[in-house]
């Protein structure tokens, strides 16, 4: 498979009233049905369930992490193990993160030149160093399919000029990372940044369609901002992106986020959120969100959603999830994790059967009528707390 095979991404069908449109990805590993979420395996494993269950929850595709497993087990160590695929007994496609963002947000004494990046591992304070070259290097040894150029990730709360000279630097990245990468059986995607500037998200679109990567991803959203940032950015990016490619929403995994980006004809999702919310006890159901350790589940004899055909709501009640979680037994985070992800897949599954049928504005807004969404200053708070901790813990999604 060329990586510059124009034949690599193909539209099948598009919505009449909207942007929604699925597609087939073709990759080394398999065809990946758009739109498609990949939950987050940063270090080779989607926290607290196994590839089996993942393959029974109809997963089509993993995100791992190059920052991470660079620094842990190492790249040489994976590729001698015979890749990525091989050491985490994963068969599908797998994505991975450059590891650009993990840089400059965990790494403490982070110095970033035009030749790359200078950080400390958070393990252990060990100097290391990143560049376009050398991060398309470690992927290819990985072997996976679909690989990420090396990108500066700018705050939206940052200064114009200094979002612009980012955006410029990820550019200038993404060229040395396309006249590096050789492996035919990988897809390298760019990656649009610009802050919350129209003009410069345009300008990136402009200068990276022009390098014609097989596919583009848009970074630099979820991290704080409030929804309606979010989808401007998204809803003037993705219109300008070629209809030909694949347009992949890096770090949006909320049901709610996840249709609305369909809804602007974004293919690929990816986000720990799914999996982190359901290790705090936090489940997706149809009606929203549930906290599975609130007291009036302790005697609920019956699933946390009886509409659900995952392994958990098909053999467990609600209140012995509740009992697990209290009793801060083990199984409470994989049963719990199986059925957001599942959730997430069997919504993704709709939303793609809907846009084959000219129906998905008639089914998001189905999805949305009873779906009861986080409040919005809730939700930035919570995620600004996250990142916090984030930056503070080793022990990562």
């Amino acid at each position: 498979m060329n990586q510059n095979n124009p034949t690599a991404f193909k539209v099948l069908n598009s919505c009449s009233n909207g942007n929604a449109r699925t597609g087939e990805l073709f990759t080394n590993h398999g065809i990946i049905n758009t739109p498609v979420f990949s939950p987050v395996a940063s270090q080779g494993s989607v926290k607290a369930i196994t590839p089996d269950e993942l393959l029974h929850i109809d997963i089509e595709m993993v995100l791992s992490n190059t920052y991470h497993l660079y620094l842990r087990p190492g790249i040489d160590t994976i590729y001698e193990m015979g890749g990525l695929h091989k050491f985490m007994n994963w068969h599908k496609p797998v994505l991975t993160d450059s590891g650009g963002y993990q840089v400059y947000s965990l790494a403490p004494l982070c110095k970033i030149d035009d030749k790359g990046v200078t950080f400390r591992s958070h393990i252990d304070g060990s100097e290391h160093r990143f560049t376009p070259e050398n991060v398309i290097e470690f992927q290819n040894k990985l072997g996976v399919d679909i690989i990420m150029v090396l990108d500066e990730c700018s705050s939206i709360e940052q200064e114009k000029e200094i979002i612009r000279a980012a955006m410029l630097r990820t550019s200038a990245w993404a060229e040395r990372c396309k006249q590096t990468h050789k492996n035919d059986k990988q897809l390298l995607f760019a990656i649009v940044q610009g802050g919350a500037y129209e003009d410069l998200r345009k300008e990136s679109v402009d200068m990276l369609t022009s390098m014609d990567f097989p596919g583009y991803a848009i970074g630099g959203l979820s991290l704080g901002e409030t929804k309606d940032v979010t989808w401007s950015v998204v809803e003037s990016t993705s219109k300008i992106l070629p209809v030909n490619k694949p347009r992949y929403l890096m770090g949006v995994g909320a049901p709610e986020d996840i249709l609305n980006g369909i809804d602007y004809g974004i293919d690929i999702f990816d986000s720990a959120l799914p999996t982190r919310v359901a290790r705090n006890g936090a489940l997706f159901t149809s009606t929203g969100r549930k906290n599975i350790t609130k007291s009036i589940y302790r005697t609920k004899d019956e699933p946390i959603d009886t509409g659900c055909d995952c392994y958990t709501c098909l053999h467990f009640s609600a209140a012995y999830l509740n009992h697990l979680f209290r009793a801060g037994e083990l199984l409470a985070y994989r049963l719990a994790t199986i059925h957001n992800l599942r959730f997430i897949t069997n919504m993704v599954k709709n939303a793609r059967n809907a846009i084959n049928n000219d129906s998905f504005t008639a089914y998001k807004k189905e999805f949305l009528s009873t779906y009861h969404t986080t409040d919005e200053s809730t939700r930035v708070s919570q995620k600004k707390m996250w990142l916090n901790n984030r930056n503070k813990s080793t022990n990562m999604d």
